[in-house]
């Protein structure tokens, strides 16, 4: 399967963004943990005019103005386990302005005992922002765990308004 990239400027940092011909796989924060390897994306076809990836760059370039809380992008999460498919997923279902904490969303799976199985594959969400694994926070509300950082989490539910956590 041939996976197309290309890179975009946030305010947080530059993205590498990839596609499939299925949609969109992967947004990952420059240098963040489990995100392609070098190896990897070096066999990927650089496509900065590909529909998909220039979507997803104008969506996000919204989302951090502040204009865009949900995205309408074709996804391809085929590239996971089915148990981190259906994690990613549920994701899906966190609306901005929202969170969960991974036991809530480990019975939402109806699996409650799955709790660190669920932050392992919302760890490894390939879609960062999109399926929005920043949504989900510790059990008592804190901020734990984010493959791209601790203050880019809270820089992203910051911009959805979540003033609340951190006050």
């Amino acid at each position: 399967m041939i996976t197309f990239t290309t890179r975009t400027a946030s305010p947080l940092g530059e993205l590498i963004l990839a596609c499939s011909d299925r949609g969109l796989c992967g947004v990952w924060f420059e240098g963040q943990r489990h995100g392609p390897q070098t190896s990897v994306v070096q066999g990927w076809q650089p496509a900065p005019d590909h529909p998909v990836l220039q979507a997803t760059a104008a969506q996000l370039q919204d989302y951090f103005a502040g204009r865009r809380t949900v995205f309408d992008l074709p996804l391809d999460l085929s590239r996971g386990t089915a148990f981190q498919q259906a994690v990613w997923q549920a994701l899906l279902a966190i609306a901005a302005g929202t969170h969960q904490s991974y036991g809530q969303l480990a019975t939402r799976l109806n699996n409650p005992q799955a709790v660190r199985a669920v932050g392992a594959a919302v760890g490894r969400n390939p879609v960062s922002i999109i399926v929005p694994c920043h949504r989900v926070l510790g059990s008592t509300g804190q901020l734990t765990g984010y493959a791209g950082g601790l203050e880019r989490k809270r820089a992203l539910l910051l911009l959805e308004g979540h003033h609340d956590l951190f006050a």
